[in-house]
């Protein structure tokens, strides 16, 4: 089999950044690199990403969200995810199972071991060999996707929800230190990148 990482974090939290220097430093290695996204990376899961994003979905409900977002991760574990492990391919993923326990339940009080479990179908026995999560304040997060583009219905929420998005990562990776390496998001680009790729360095060797 290949190798799974996932890169978490709240919103503005730098993930995107990380993911292509990491990717540039496992293609230099000689690595087969695959990178996606969540909600996303298959055209069914792309059309899934437009309903759950889209800021005029102010209506909708918390498990209509839960499970549209359990569905594009079911679309991308059976198109792309899986079929690139069995080809020892290593896959990048921005945002995965995580996200949805921290989201939807922490911040939306869903309750993490309910979305643990409604997304066991989706992911099966598919666990990523590590989860790098960025850790950094809501109030600079928020700012910093303010000056990037315009807020989907996600970052629309209010401060107070992504204070509790960012508490909600904190406990996630106290709970699962085995896996989850939580790196603090204020040090430099390049210091984060190294702590990465000497994460990745102990699995992959």
């Amino acid at each position: 089999m290949g190798c799974f990482i996932t890169m978490e974090g709240p919103d503005g939290s730098g993930k995107t950044t990380q993911i292509q220097l990491l990717r540039d430093y496992l293609s230099g290695k000689g690595y087969d690199i695959i990178v996606c996204r969540e909600p996303g990376g298959t055209k069914i899961s792309e059309a899934i990403r437009q309903v759950i994003l889209n800021k005029e979905f102010t209506e909708m409900g918390n498990m209509t969200e839960l499970l549209l977002y359990a569905a594009a991760r079911a679309q991308l574990m059976e198109e792309v995810i899986r079929p690139a492990l069995k080809e020892h391919k290593i896959v990048i993923c921005d945002r995965f199972v995580e996200s949805s326990a921290v989201y939807q339940g922490i911040a939306r009080g869903m309750g993490v071991d309910l979305i643990y479990e409604v997304n066991q179908y989706a992911i099966g026995d598919t666990l990523p060999d590590l989860t790098v999560m960025i850790d950094i304040d809501a109030e600079t997060g928020i700012s910093r996707k303010k000056q990037q583009a315009e807020l989907d219905r996600m970052e629309r929420e209010t401060i107070d929800f992504h204070k509790k998005v960012v508490s909600g990562y904190r406990e996630i990776a106290g709970k699962y230190p085995e896996r989850m390496l939580r790196i603090d998001g204020r040090a430099s680009i390049q210091e984060i990148h190294e702590q990465i790729t000497a994460a990745v360095d102990k699995i992959i060797s």
